[in-house]
């Protein structure tokens, strides 16, 4: 015998896994952690890189004027005192010559200018900075890196005194000197800070990495224990260690596991408890009920020979101890639903015929409307069809009105052949609001009906059946009016019985 699963509360329904995208991947903590400390090391090598080079550009180029500057003043003591002032023009071209030969290292073009005199040319770009010219006339060595056709230069200023004094000769000597090489340097440099902070990028992707799975492992342990809660495990507990806020929240998840686990023991005790009270009332009431029914059958049987009043009387208890009775196999039913004792017994059988024994068995074929084509066969239980129709029909013409529509019919999709009886009726249809607890027990559309003919139990029974065949059964509103309910079951085939 088969013992269907007792349905699991809402809250304790697995949720469906979802491999993640790559979208939810790239969206998610951890690459957002990765492109943060990748973000900031990226940064940082930049930062220094930027610090190193512009550190190492100024030692260089100041390096390399130091150097000129002291050249030239060398070169200027030591050849200068061979000349008698005042200078002639031939004795400034001469002067001219030997710095120029003397700054071959360097590769200097010194110009010349005496008492105010034109520069005397010497090659190279052709002009000094006015600054410089200003500075040297003022009697202050002076110079000035410049750009000219698209390359770097050096122009120094040189004002020459006599011998031993701090009197003006009237001698300025400048010089210009390409800075190509020093360029060359920097720009190796740059190229070499850059190949190092590459490098230095991809590097800090491993800790960060590391970085990231220690902070995402605490969260990962969250939401595996929360699944395991959602999945009705809720004894699961997290192990804390630390005392940073991730541990707190750790604290917290098990504080509210805790909880959640003695609450809903406590509300699975109180179920059990009623379903039990139920069951026990329902099997203590079953005995003077049918002593009940069998006195009353015997006093409406001599209804017709009592005076009115007493034949009133007497139909009444007669038709309220028929409702009792029915509501009591109704509760036996449902406990044994809950108990998981409920059996079922598959046979082959033919749908069509089976729904129109139901219909026919209650003096219904007046009243509905059936289409119910040959060759239909399914492997279900009969009895447990019979109630299922029965009381959806019942339904219908209860709260709809006649004629019930009753259609068989077998649908194809992708869990393979599916058999589908329909039940719809001609009324004003479900309140949408109502439309979520039709199959849910004891309930009522309309709170002022306390009292009506059924149980309030012929739905629910109606949806444990249909459960027990691996089924599902819904309701919904016609868009031309009226409620229809579709009970879809799974379309088994071959002779058989099973219990």
């Amino acid at each position: 015998m088969r013992r269907p699963a007792l349905p699991r509360p809402a809250f304790l329904s697995r949720p469906a896994f979802r491999r993640p995208s790559l979208r939810d991947v790239a969206a998610g903590l951890r690459a957002r952690l990765v492109l943060a400390f990748l973000l900031v090391a990226a940064l940082s090598a930049l930062t220094t890189a930027a610090l190193t080079f512009r550190e190492a550009r100024t030692a260089i180029l100041k390096r390399t004027q130091d150097t000129a500057i002291e050249a030239l003043r060398s070169q200027v003591n030591s050849q200068v005192p061979d000349y008698t002032f005042p200078l002639s023009q031939q004795a400034l071209q001469d002067l001219q010559h030997r710095l120029n030969a003397a700054g071959g290292a360097q590769r200097w073009t010194v110009h010349l200018r005496y008492h105010g005199s034109g520069l005397v040319p010497g090659g190279g770009p052709g002009r000094i900075p006015q600054g410089v010219q200003a500075k040297v006339r003022a009697g202050i060595p002076a110079f000035q890196r410049l750009d000219s056709g698209g390359e770097p230069w050096l122009a120094i200023g040189l004002p020459v005194t006599y011998r031993g004094t701090s009197e003006a000769s009237g001698l300025e000597v400048y010089a210009q000197m390409p800075l190509r090489e020093d360029e060359a340097n920097v720009q190796a440099l740059v190229k070499a800070a850059q190949r190092g902070a590459l490098p230095a990028v991809a590097l800090a992707a491993v800790p960060a990495l590391i970085a990231a799975s220690g902070v995402l492992r605490p969260v990962r342990e969250l939401r595996r224990a929360s699944r395991k809660i959602a999945a009705g495990e809720l004894d699961t507990r997290l192990k804390v260690t630390g005392r940073d806020e991730l541990a707190d929240l750790s604290r917290t998840f098990n504080d509210m596991a805790e909880a959640l686990e003695e609450n809903v023991a406590e509300l699975r005790r109180m179920e059990a408890n009623s379903r039990r009270f139920a069951a026990d009332v329902s099997h203590e009431l079953r005995t003077p009920l049918a002593a009940m029914t069998a006195v009353v059958d015997v006093l409406d049987e001599d209804a017709e020979t009592l005076d009115p009043d007493t034949a009133y009387a007497v139909r009444l208890i007669s038709e309220e101890t028929g409702k009792l009775a029915r509501m009591v196999e109704d509760l036996m039913e449902i406990s044994r639903f809950d108990a998981g004792a409920a059996a079922l017994h598959l046979d082959e059988v033919d749908v069509s015929e089976t729904v129109r024994k139901t219909v026919q068995a209650r003096g219904w074929q007046d009243k509905v409307a059936a289409d119910l084509p040959e060759g239909v066969r399914a492997r279900l239980d009969p009895r447990r069809i019979d109630v299922v129709v029965a009381n959806l029909v019942g339904n219908a013409l209860k709260h709809g009105g006649a004629p019930v529509d009753v259609a068989v019919r077998v649908a194809h999709g992708e869990e393979g052949r599916r058999l589908l009886i329909e039940i719809a009726d001609r009324g004003e249809g479900i309140d949408p609001d109502v439309l979520p607890h039709v199959f849910e027990r004891f309930f009522k559309a309309d709170s002022a009906r306390a009292r009506s003919e059924g149980s309030g139990l012929g739905l629910a029974i109606t949806l444990e059946n249909v459960r027990l065949h691996d089924g599902t059964v819904r309701a919904a509103n016609r868009p031309g009016g009226g409620a229809v309910f579709t009970v879809e079951l799974p379309l088994r085939q071959g002779g058989g019985e099973t219990a």
